[in-house]
Protein backbone atom coordinates (compact mmCIF):
# COMPACT_ATOMS: atom_id res chain seq x y z
CA UNK A 1 0.00 0.00 0.00
CA UNK A 2 3.08 2.56 1.27
CA UNK A 3 4.06 1.81 -2.52
CA UNK A 4 1.27 2.19 -4.79
CA UNK A 5 0.37 5.66 -2.43
CA UNK A 6 3.77 6.99 -3.46
CA UNK A 7 3.51 6.06 -7.59
CA UNK A 8 -0.03 7.80 -7.33
CA UNK A 9 0.54 11.33 -8.89
CA UNK A 10 -2.77 12.27 -7.23
CA UNK A 11 -1.72 11.16 -3.64
CA UNK A 12 1.93 12.74 -4.29
CA UNK A 13 -0.06 16.55 -5.29
CA UNK A 14 -2.17 15.98 -1.78
CA UNK A 15 0.90 15.08 -0.03
CA UNK A 16 3.02 17.85 -1.79
CA UNK A 17 0.18 20.42 -1.10
CA UNK A 18 0.26 19.35 2.90
CA UNK A 19 3.56 20.04 3.10
CA UNK A 20 3.38 23.72 1.56
CA UNK A 21 -0.02 24.31 3.55
CA UNK A 22 1.87 23.18 6.96
CA UNK A 23 5.34 25.34 6.07
CA UNK A 24 3.12 28.59 5.62
CA UNK A 25 1.15 28.19 8.78
CA UNK A 26 4.97 27.22 10.31
CA UNK A 27 6.19 30.80 8.72
CA UNK A 28 3.21 32.58 9.73
CA UNK A 29 3.08 31.50 13.49
CA UNK A 30 7.30 32.53 13.56
CA UNK A 31 6.77 35.79 11.60
CA UNK A 32 7.49 38.91 13.42
CA UNK A 33 4.75 41.44 13.66
CA UNK A 34 6.81 44.71 15.29
CA UNK A 35 6.82 45.66 18.57
CA UNK A 36 7.05 49.57 20.00
CA UNK A 37 10.09 49.52 21.82
CA UNK A 38 10.68 52.75 24.69
CA UNK A 39 14.05 52.97 25.55
CA UNK A 40 14.87 55.84 28.43
CA UNK A 41 18.52 58.01 27.95
CA UNK A 42 19.46 60.53 30.69
CA UNK A 43 20.97 63.91 29.46
CA UNK A 44 22.33 66.42 31.10
CA UNK A 45 22.96 68.65 28.01
CA UNK A 46 19.43 69.07 27.20
CA UNK A 47 17.24 71.94 27.81
CA UNK A 48 16.58 72.97 31.56
CA UNK A 49 12.34 73.36 31.33
CA UNK A 50 10.44 75.01 33.73
CA UNK A 51 6.77 73.52 33.93
CA UNK A 52 5.01 75.19 31.42
CA UNK A 53 8.04 73.53 28.95
CA UNK A 54 10.10 77.45 28.95
CA UNK A 55 14.06 77.37 29.60
CA UNK A 56 14.62 78.02 33.27
CA UNK A 57 17.37 79.10 35.09
CA UNK A 58 17.46 78.22 38.83
CA UNK A 59 16.16 80.67 40.87
CA UNK A 60 18.19 82.70 43.25
CA UNK A 61 19.08 81.87 46.63
CA UNK A 62 19.05 78.14 45.28
CA UNK A 63 21.82 75.85 44.06
CA UNK A 64 21.37 72.88 41.73
CA UNK A 65 23.70 69.72 39.71
CA UNK A 66 23.30 67.18 37.31
CA UNK A 67 22.85 64.25 38.96
CA UNK A 68 24.23 60.50 37.40
CA UNK A 69 21.15 58.66 36.56
CA UNK A 70 20.98 55.29 38.05
CA UNK A 71 17.77 53.65 36.90
CA UNK A 72 14.30 54.95 36.82
CA UNK A 73 10.39 53.73 36.86
CA UNK A 74 7.29 55.37 35.30
CA UNK A 75 3.88 54.83 36.37
CA UNK A 76 2.00 55.83 33.28
CA UNK A 77 2.70 56.09 29.28
CA UNK A 78 -0.08 57.66 26.89
CA UNK A 79 0.12 58.99 23.28
CA UNK A 80 -1.91 61.58 22.03
CA UNK A 81 -2.72 62.83 18.50
CA UNK A 82 -3.37 66.29 19.05
CA UNK A 83 -2.47 69.07 21.88
CA UNK A 84 -6.26 69.06 22.49
CA UNK A 85 -6.55 65.50 24.03
CA UNK A 86 -7.19 65.73 27.46
CA UNK A 87 -5.17 63.84 29.80
CA UNK A 88 -6.46 60.03 30.15
CA UNK A 89 -8.63 60.20 26.63
CA UNK A 90 -5.84 59.10 24.57
CA UNK A 91 -3.94 55.60 24.09
CA UNK A 92 -3.36 54.66 27.14
CA UNK A 93 -0.21 51.72 26.91
CA UNK A 94 1.16 51.88 30.36
CA UNK A 95 0.59 51.88 33.85
CA UNK A 96 2.14 50.40 36.84
CA UNK A 97 0.94 48.20 39.46
CA UNK A 98 -1.10 50.26 41.80
CA UNK A 99 -2.52 49.43 45.55
CA UNK A 100 -4.46 50.49 48.46
CA UNK A 101 -2.53 48.72 51.27
CA UNK A 102 -1.09 52.16 52.74
CA UNK A 103 -5.02 53.43 52.31
CA UNK A 104 -5.51 55.84 49.62
CA UNK A 105 -4.48 54.71 45.67
CA UNK A 106 -0.66 54.61 45.55
CA UNK A 107 1.83 53.44 42.84
CA UNK A 108 2.97 49.54 43.92
CA UNK A 109 6.78 50.71 44.18
CA UNK A 110 7.59 46.69 45.14
CA UNK A 111 6.29 46.06 42.02
CA UNK A 112 7.82 48.18 39.93
CA UNK A 113 9.57 47.98 36.11
CA UNK A 114 13.07 50.05 36.00
CA UNK A 115 15.27 50.65 33.49
CA UNK A 116 19.01 52.48 32.85
CA UNK A 117 20.32 55.15 30.46
CA UNK A 118 20.30 53.64 27.18
CA UNK A 119 18.23 50.28 28.51
CA UNK A 120 14.36 49.53 27.18
CA UNK A 121 11.78 50.01 29.59
CA UNK A 122 8.68 48.56 28.16
CA UNK A 123 7.70 46.91 25.35
CA UNK A 124 3.86 46.55 23.65
CA UNK A 125 2.89 45.02 20.17
CA UNK A 126 2.17 47.14 17.40
CA UNK A 127 -0.71 45.42 16.69
CA UNK A 128 -2.21 46.13 20.36
CA UNK A 129 -1.18 49.90 19.76
CA UNK A 130 -4.13 51.99 18.11
CA UNK A 131 -3.78 53.13 14.62
CA UNK A 132 -3.28 56.55 14.09
CA UNK A 133 -0.49 59.27 14.07
CA UNK A 134 0.65 60.58 17.14
CA UNK A 135 2.08 63.74 17.95
CA UNK A 136 2.68 64.14 21.99
CA UNK A 137 3.45 61.38 24.35
CA UNK A 138 2.80 61.54 28.23
CA UNK A 139 4.92 59.89 30.90
CA UNK A 140 3.96 60.10 34.17
CA UNK A 141 7.26 59.25 36.27
CA UNK A 142 7.65 57.63 39.31
CA UNK A 143 11.05 56.84 40.39
CA UNK A 144 14.69 58.03 39.98
CA UNK A 145 17.74 56.91 41.27
CA UNK A 146 20.82 58.79 40.70
CA UNK A 147 24.37 59.39 42.35
CA UNK A 148 24.67 63.39 43.96
CA UNK A 149 27.64 65.04 45.05
CA UNK A 150 27.58 66.85 48.64
CA UNK A 151 29.75 68.34 50.83
CA UNK A 152 30.41 67.81 54.75
CA UNK A 153 32.11 70.27 56.85
CA UNK A 154 31.27 69.50 60.53
CA UNK A 155 32.88 67.71 63.91
CA UNK A 156 31.51 64.32 64.70
CA UNK A 157 32.67 62.75 68.25
CA UNK A 158 35.74 64.75 67.81
CA UNK A 159 36.75 64.42 64.24
CA UNK A 160 36.18 67.65 62.03
CA UNK A 161 35.25 66.22 58.42
CA UNK A 162 35.51 68.97 55.90
CA UNK A 163 35.37 67.67 52.35
CA UNK A 164 33.38 66.50 48.80
CA UNK A 165 31.90 63.04 49.00
CA UNK A 166 29.05 61.32 46.48
CA UNK A 167 25.86 59.98 47.57
CA UNK A 168 22.96 57.79 45.83
CA UNK A 169 19.94 59.51 45.99
CA UNK A 170 15.85 57.88 45.67
CA UNK A 171 13.68 60.06 44.82
CA UNK A 172 10.10 58.77 44.38
CA UNK A 173 8.08 61.45 41.73
CA UNK A 174 5.18 60.58 41.51
CA UNK A 175 1.51 61.01 42.55
CA UNK A 176 1.82 58.67 46.05
CA UNK A 177 3.81 55.84 46.30
CA UNK A 178 3.18 52.90 48.78
CA UNK A 179 7.05 51.69 50.00
CA UNK A 180 7.75 48.51 52.55
CA UNK A 181 11.42 48.20 52.93
CA UNK A 182 13.48 49.62 50.02
CA UNK A 183 17.49 49.99 49.03
CA UNK A 184 18.48 52.79 48.15
CA UNK A 185 22.17 51.88 46.85
CA UNK A 186 23.25 48.95 49.54
CA UNK A 187 21.21 50.17 52.93
CA UNK A 188 17.76 49.84 53.08
CA UNK A 189 14.73 52.46 54.50
CA UNK A 190 11.61 51.01 55.97
CA UNK A 191 8.38 52.58 55.69
CA UNK A 192 4.93 50.12 55.34
CA UNK A 193 2.86 53.22 54.25
CA UNK A 194 1.97 56.35 50.98
CA UNK A 195 4.92 58.56 50.21
CA UNK A 196 3.49 61.56 48.47
CA UNK A 197 5.18 63.35 45.79
CA UNK A 198 8.82 64.21 46.51
CA UNK A 199 9.71 62.06 49.05
CA UNK A 200 13.26 60.34 48.74
CA UNK A 201 15.87 58.76 50.55
CA UNK A 202 19.88 59.37 50.95
CA UNK A 203 22.81 57.12 51.38
CA UNK A 204 26.57 57.90 51.31
CA UNK A 205 29.64 56.50 53.19
CA UNK A 206 31.60 59.24 55.13
CA UNK A 207 35.00 58.92 55.59
CA UNK A 208 37.73 60.63 58.14
CA UNK A 209 40.33 60.46 60.65
CA UNK A 210 40.79 57.00 59.77
CA UNK A 211 36.63 56.06 60.32
CA UNK A 212 33.91 54.82 58.10
CA UNK A 213 30.77 56.38 58.66
CA UNK A 214 27.69 54.06 56.78
CA UNK A 215 25.11 56.88 56.35
CA UNK A 216 21.17 56.70 55.77
CA UNK A 217 18.63 59.15 56.18
CA UNK A 218 15.41 60.28 54.33
CA UNK A 219 13.33 63.35 53.43
CA UNK A 220 10.59 65.12 51.70
CA UNK A 221 10.40 67.91 49.29
CA UNK A 222 8.10 70.78 49.70
CA UNK A 223 4.48 69.46 48.29
CA UNK A 224 4.08 70.69 44.71
CA UNK A 225 7.29 71.94 44.37
CA UNK A 226 8.90 69.61 42.06
CA UNK A 227 9.20 70.32 38.06
CA UNK A 228 6.35 68.61 35.87
CA UNK A 229 7.20 69.90 32.35
CA UNK A 230 4.25 69.92 30.39
CA UNK A 231 4.47 72.70 27.09
CA UNK A 232 0.79 72.03 26.03
CA UNK A 233 -0.31 72.92 29.84
CA UNK A 234 -2.99 75.55 28.38
CA UNK A 235 -4.89 73.07 26.54
CA UNK A 236 -3.71 69.89 28.34
CA UNK A 237 -3.57 70.73 31.85
CA UNK A 238 -2.38 67.93 34.20
CA UNK A 239 -3.34 67.82 37.85
CA UNK A 240 -1.17 69.16 40.38
CA UNK A 241 0.84 66.60 42.72
CA UNK A 242 0.94 64.12 39.84
CA UNK A 243 4.07 63.77 37.51
CA UNK A 244 3.09 63.34 33.93
CA UNK A 245 5.87 65.05 32.17
CA UNK A 246 4.99 66.03 28.03
CA UNK A 247 6.48 65.96 25.07
CA UNK A 248 6.33 66.38 21.33
CA UNK A 249 7.16 63.76 18.90
CA UNK A 250 10.75 63.98 17.07
CA UNK A 251 11.06 63.83 14.01
CA UNK A 252 7.71 64.72 13.09
CA UNK A 253 4.95 62.26 14.26
CA UNK A 254 4.86 58.99 15.44
CA UNK A 255 2.77 56.98 12.89
CA UNK A 256 1.47 53.36 13.39
CA UNK A 257 -0.51 51.45 10.85
CA UNK A 258 -0.54 48.04 12.33
CA UNK A 259 0.99 46.88 9.65
CA UNK A 260 4.62 46.71 10.76
CA UNK A 261 6.68 44.28 10.06
CA UNK A 262 9.33 45.57 12.08
CA UNK A 263 10.10 47.16 15.32
CA UNK A 264 9.51 50.79 16.20
CA UNK A 265 12.04 52.03 18.86
CA UNK A 266 11.12 55.34 20.82
CA UNK A 267 14.30 57.13 22.70
CA UNK A 268 12.76 58.88 25.43
CA UNK A 269 15.56 61.82 26.50
CA UNK A 270 14.93 63.05 30.11
CA UNK A 271 16.69 66.33 30.75
CA UNK A 272 18.82 66.15 34.04
CA UNK A 273 20.20 69.48 33.49
CA UNK A 274 20.86 70.81 37.12
CA UNK A 275 17.31 68.39 37.60
CA UNK A 276 18.03 68.22 41.56
CA UNK A 277 17.76 71.45 43.51
CA UNK A 278 18.47 72.76 47.09
CA UNK A 279 18.31 75.93 49.39
CA UNK A 280 21.74 77.09 49.38
CA UNK A 281 22.21 78.48 52.27
CA UNK A 282 25.71 78.33 52.14
CA UNK A 283 26.16 80.47 49.06
CA UNK A 284 29.03 78.33 47.24
CA UNK A 285 26.91 75.97 45.10
CA UNK A 286 27.39 72.72 46.61
CA UNK A 287 24.68 70.75 48.12
CA UNK A 288 25.42 70.94 52.05
CA UNK A 289 23.00 69.13 54.49
CA UNK A 290 24.71 69.45 56.98
CA UNK A 291 24.44 73.03 57.06
CA UNK A 292 20.64 72.97 56.64
CA UNK A 293 20.21 72.96 52.94
CA UNK A 294 16.94 71.46 52.10
CA UNK A 295 16.40 69.58 48.92
CA UNK A 296 13.60 71.46 46.54
CA UNK A 297 13.35 70.38 43.64
CA UNK A 298 14.13 67.02 41.60
CA UNK A 299 12.04 66.70 38.92
CA UNK A 300 13.16 66.05 35.25
CA UNK A 301 13.57 69.44 33.48
CA UNK A 302 11.89 68.07 29.88
CA UNK A 303 11.67 64.99 27.55
CA UNK A 304 12.03 64.36 23.92
CA UNK A 305 10.78 61.47 22.36
CA UNK A 306 12.55 60.11 19.23
CA UNK A 307 11.07 58.20 16.62
CA UNK A 308 14.07 55.52 15.75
Amino acid sequence: MQYRLMKSPRNLVFILLAIAVASCKKEKNNGHAGNLVFKFKFDSTQARLNNIGQPSNVPSGNAAQSPVFNKMSVHYIELTSTALVPLGQGAVLYRAPETTTGGSTAIDFEKSTFAGNNETFFTIPLKDVPAGNYEWIRVSLAYQNADVKFKVDTTVLGITINQDFVGTLAGFIGFNTYLKTFKVKNQSLTVNGNRKQGYWGFETVLTGGGFTYPFITSGQAPEGATTVVNPIFATSPIPQGSCVVTGAFVPGKLTVTGNESGDIIIEVSFSTNKSFEWMDIVPDGRWEPSKGEQVVDMGIRGMIPTVK
